[in-house]
């Protein structure tokens, strides 16, 4: 199979073909059909976080599955499938209490040693190794959804969606009423914009440093957008909000933003950090502003409990809730996954999508 694999850090990824082992107990080879180009694999791309090399990368994707091992009772060939990288073994204190998100035993899950380029074996980014034609996934990587769902769009609920949607719903549990902002207004941030809308918030501020963003943000259910460019945005916010705001987002990953969303808050208001802050960076608050019972927070892939929330993203989606169109900006094939990894960085897209025949 033809994938993109990561061999050093800082260098492009290099189109290779690999090969696969059949699915053994417990797996499924899942046959890709898009992924999403993400920036949380770009931590890994960049040396920002550590990870195995050589790795194929990817982690946002959906397909159908083509062949399942011994002892897999959920899936059979034929379904169609979004992969999550929350894998979950069912049995630790945290899938018991309703976090599976936060699973004790992913490491006996990893599916290590199932990738070869005939010399050595090769890593699967996030254990799922979405830029690659095929997936040999542990059966508790996936969720089954509706075959009417387009596929391109079912990719994005693996990561973006349900990040954003995630950290506003399940995460920060935002009421009806409430005023939010979020700040970047990338794919995770737009989901989280759509996700406050599907809560009842009343009022929506998008924060971008890029016009054309903050427009898009509008058809995600902003109400209002500022320039962080043209103004200091923690006095704007508090301008336009009389003293602050409910709920923050902060879905950049940013040291400086981080702050700006904990600040921007009212008494009682709660700041969640969604994006990947880069490992070993510390956030710097105002401890007085603890008193007034201001909370930051941070979101694990949106705290989703993924076999359940996913087909109600599709559901959302089907019932025109959920507005993934907008949310690809351009689709291309593996062979580019280079170029977009550098239009994604210079912020002029929402999310590329890497679509294999």
């Amino acid at each position: 199979m033809k994938a993109a694999v990561l061999r050093e850090v800082n260098k492009p990824l290099s189109i290779e073909n690999l090969q696969v082992d059949n699915p053994g107990p417990k797996e499924v080879l899942v046959r890709t059909a898009a992924a999403g180009v993400c920036h949380s694999d770009y931590h890994f791309m960049n040396g920002s976080y550590a990870t195995g090399l050589p790795s194929v990368m990817g982690h946002e994707s959906a397909g159908i599955v083509e062949k399942v091992g011994k002892d897999v009772t959920y899936l059979k060939p034929g379904d169609h499938v979004i992969s999550c990288m929350s894998m979950f073994c069912g049995s630790c204190s945290y899938c018991l209490t309703g976090k599976p998100f936060g699973c004790d035993n992913l490491d006996e899950m990893a599916r290590n040693n199932r990738l070869s380029d005939g010399i050595q074996s090769v890593y699967q980014g996030y254990n799922l190794g979405s830029f690659a034609e095929q997936m040999l996934l542990h059966e508790h990587a996936l969720v089954k959804i509706r075959p009417d769902m387009p596929l391109d769009r079912a990719a994005l609920i693996g990561c973006a969606v349900t990040t954003g949607v995630g950290a506003v719903i399940r995460t920060a549990k935002v009421p009806p009423g409430s005023t939010v902002a979020v700040i970047g207004c990338g794919g995770v941030g737009l989901s989280a914009i759509n996700g406050a809308a599907i809560a009842g918030a009343r009022r929506i501020i998008a924060i971008d440093v890029h016009d054309h963003k903050l427009e898009l943000a509008k058809q995600f259910g902003a109400t209002d957008g500022v320039n962080a460019s043209q103004v200091d945005v923690v006095e704007a916010i508090m301008d336009m909000t009389d003293g602050g705001i409910e709920y923050s987002f902060e879905a950049l990953g940013r040291k400086e933003t981080c702050e700006q969303a904990f600040d921007m808050l009212r008494p009682s208001g709660t700041a969640c950090v969604i994006g990947m802050v880069p490992e070993g960076q510390k956030i710097e608050i105002n401890a007085a502003n603890l008193i007034y019972d201001r909370r930051l927070i941070g979101s694990n892939m949106g705290s989703n409990a993924f076999r359940v929330d996913m087909p109600q993203l599709v559901d959302f989606y089907l019932q025109g809730r959920l507005n993934l169109d907008s949310l690809i900006s351009k689709r291309v094939p593996l062979e580019q996954v280079n170029e977009a990894y550098d239009e994604m960085l210079t912020g002029n897209v929402a999310r590329s999508l890497i679509t294999f025949n």
